[in-house]
């Protein structure tokens, strides 16, 4: 199979990756009515809508953000699905030598899928399946997916084709993407590129930390106007501000 980004490379589908591919479709119940996208925008800090979000059938999450203790009555603690950048699982697991906080940190999304791009570059393929071998090792409730690469290439072809020419599309729009595939119904909460509110009060980059993208490597105001118009259109939903609580 050859890898999304570095597609002249390719990685042998033996049977050891095989069986660790779903034999059947996972998403039973699909298409999901209700969904949610939680991003992880610091725009959600003191949003309040936590409640409202734990309310949809399906929770789409990026990254393996905190929902733990007060955060939760902005965010929401139901999650569904979660990515994983592997790039997360290097620094902030150092390949998983810190083993025990990385089981400890996802046992909080009760039995969520786990979506990892194991095979967009190769250096993800590594930490990827290890993330798989770990959580069968450990008996965890969590179920790990993988994108397929072709899927992320073609969808980062088609939002080429709406203007948005980022070196990589983020993974907030790769979810609100596979959600609007997935679901009836999407809205997005926490989505806001931008370092100040409508009302000029600075906002955090994340609603956990201050932490900026790589320069040049997203485009997140180009692909906010694409949910502005998918909002405007009234296929997807985005949740402005604070909740109605």
């Amino acid at each position: 199979m050859s890898y999304e980004v570095e597609s002249k490379r390719t990685i042998p589908i033996g049977e050891n990756i095989f069986h660790m591919l779903p034999a059947s479709q996972p998403f039973v119940e699909y298409p999901y009515n209700q969904c949610a996208v939680v991003g992880n925008g610091g725009i959600l800090n003191n949003s309040l809508c936590g409640t409202e979000i734990d309310k949809f059938d399906f929770v789409f999450r990026c990254n393996i953000p905190p929902t733990n203790g007060n955060v939760s009555q902005d965010v929401g603690s139901k999650t569904n699905l979660v990515t994983i950048n592997p790039s997360i699982i290097m620094l902030k697991y150092q390949n998983l030598k810190k083993k025990a906080e990385f089981l400890q940190d996802i046992a909080t999304y009760g039995d969520a899928f786990l979506l990892l791009p194991a095979f967009s570059y190769r250096a993800n393929t590594g930490p990827s399946l290890k993330v798989y071998h770990t959580l069968r090792e450990s008996k965890a409730r969590q179920k790990v997916l993988f994108f397929h690469p072709k899927y992320l290439k073609q969808l980062g072809l088609f939002w080429r084709t709406k203007g948005v020419d980022a070196y990589r599309l983020s993974t907030g729009l790769m979810i609100a993407s596979v959600a609007v595939e997935m679901c009836e119904n999407v809205k997005l909460y926490g989505f806001w590129p931008f370092s100040k509110t409508v009302e000029n009060t600075p906002v955090s980059h994340h609603y956990y930390d201050n932490k900026l993208p790589k320069r040049g490597f997203h485009k997140m105001p180009k692909e906010y106007s694409q949910f502005l118009h998918l909002h405007m259109k009234g296929i997807i939903k985005l949740q402005f501000g604070k909740c109605e609580t």
